[in-house]
C-alpha cells in the first residue's frame, strides 16, 4: 500500500517516539506484581480486540482501538510501549503486514495515546474534579475525538500516498464511519467507568480522593 518513502518517515517519528516513551515510563509501578498481571492482561486483551476487525478495502482494516482505556490506567509512555509490542505481535503472527507496522504504529498507538494524555491535562487543569466529569470526558468524549482525528489522519495518509482515491475512501470508509464512531465512544466509556468504579486502582490517572471524597 505504502512507496518506501513512507514506511521510512515514519519510523522516523516512531523511534524517537518509543525513545521517550522508554525513558518516561513508570517502571516502578510493573514492579508490583498484580500491577504487572493487570498491565499483561491489558495487553492480551489489546490483541484480541484488534484481530476482531473487518477489511474495508483491501489491506486498510477497521477495528475498535481501546488506547484510550490503556492511556488513562497507565499513562502515554506505558501505553505506546504496550501497544508497539501488541501491533508487533500481530506483525510477527502474520496477520498484518511488516511494510505497514509503522504507520499503523504512529497513527493507531502514539498519536491516539498522545491526544488522550493531552484532554486528560485540560480537563485535569480546567474541569471540575468530579467522578461524572473524569469519566465522560477522558474516556467517552476522548474516545470519540480521537476516532475522529485518527479517521481523519488516516484518510490523509492513504490520499498522499496515493493508496486510494478520495471516492474509494469516501464510499467504502468514511459514509461508515459515524457508525463506527459510537462504538469507540462507548467501548472506552464503559470500561472505564467500570473499572474506576470497582478496581479504581487499576486506572493510574484516576485518584478517589480527588475525584470522588467530599464530591
Amino acid at each position: 500500500m505504502f512507496a518506501p518513502f513512507w514506511p521510512l518517515l515514519f519510523a522516523a517519528l516512531f523511534f524517537p517516539s518509543l525513545w521517550y516513551a522508554l525513558r518516561w515510563a513508570d517502571w516502578g509501578r510493573l514492579g508490583e506484581r498484580y500491577q504487572q498481571h493487570v498491565y499483561l492482561g491489558a495487553m492480551v486483551c489489546l490483541f484480541f480486540l484488534w484481530n476482531m476487525r473487518v477489511e474495508m478495502v483491501p489491506g486498510f482494516f477497521w477495528h475498535l482501538s481501546g488506547m484510550v482505556t490503556i492511556t488513562l490506567m497507565f499513562g502515554w509512555s506505558l501505553a505506546v510501549v504496550g501497544g508497539s509490542v501488541v501491533l508487533l505481535g500481530i506483525v510477527v503472527t502474520g496477520l498484518n503486514d511488516w511494510s505497514g507496522y509503522f504507520p499503523s504504529v504512529m497513527l493507531c498507538v502514539v498519536i491516539p495515546a498522545a491526544i488522550t494524555q493531552v484532554v486528560l491535562g485540560l480537563v485535569r487543569a480546567y474541569a471540575p474534579k468530579h467522578f461524572f466529569v473524569f469519566v465522560l470526558v477522558n474516556a467517552f468524549l476522548a474516545g470519540g475525538l480521537v476516532f475522529v482525528l485518527m479517521a481523519g489522519l488516516i484518510t490523509g495518509g492513504l490520499l498522499l500516498s496515493g493508496s486510494y482515491s478520495w471516492a474509494e475512501l469516501q464510499h467504502n470508509f468514511l459514509s461508515l464511519a459515524p457508525m463506527m464512531l459510537f462504538p469507540e465512544s462507548m467501548l472506552n466509556g464503559w470500561i472505564v467507568a467500570i473499572l474506576v468504579g470497582f478496581k479504581p486502582h487499576w486506572v493510574g490517572s484516576f485518584s478517589d480522593e480527588e475525584y470522588v471524597q467530599g464530591k
